[in-house]
């Protein structure tokens, strides 16, 4: 089984997709599995993070920015502006995908576990993600 939906940013940060996921694995009958969440994007990326301190994404979000800075005089591929290679480096630190055990029928994420959408450039974008559930 698989569902596909869209998440519109509106710039760098995090985006929270995790109700979207648990109503599409809530909504199958597979009581035990593996929930396999991808973005098909290459300057975005997927985190499980902590979900009770807001800060903790800024916190997240700060670190890479200091990590990977834009206008670094050494980054050739920039034809897209200057958040060009630097998303595209910070997407291959995180991951594309990331998967989640079904057990009962619910993902098994943790008390202050969410998963979010790791946007990394300025402009807003349309990102596609894709939801595949293996299971009994």
């Amino acid at each position: 089984m698989h569902h596909i939906f869209q998440v519109n940013t509106h710039g760098k940060g995090t985006y929270d997709i995790t109700g979207e996921v648990k109503g599409f694995v809530n909504g199958c009958a597979v009581s035990s599995g593996q929930c396999c969440v991808f973005t098909r994007h290459t300057s975005c990326s997927l985190v499980l993070m902590e979900n009770g301190d807001p800060r903790s994404r800024t916190d997240l979000e700060e670190y890479f920015e200091r990590l990977v800075p834009e206008d670094t005089p050494y980054f050739i591929h920039t034809d897209e502006g200057p958040d060009d290679m630097p998303s595209h480096i910070k997407s291959v630190l995180t991951n594309p995908s990331t998967t989640i055990p079904v057990i009962d029928g619910s993902l098994m994420l943790g008390t202050w576990q969410s998963l979010y959408l790791f946007e990394h450039r300025k402009a807003p974008h349309r990102r596609s993600i894709i939801v595949s559930l293996v299971g009994a």
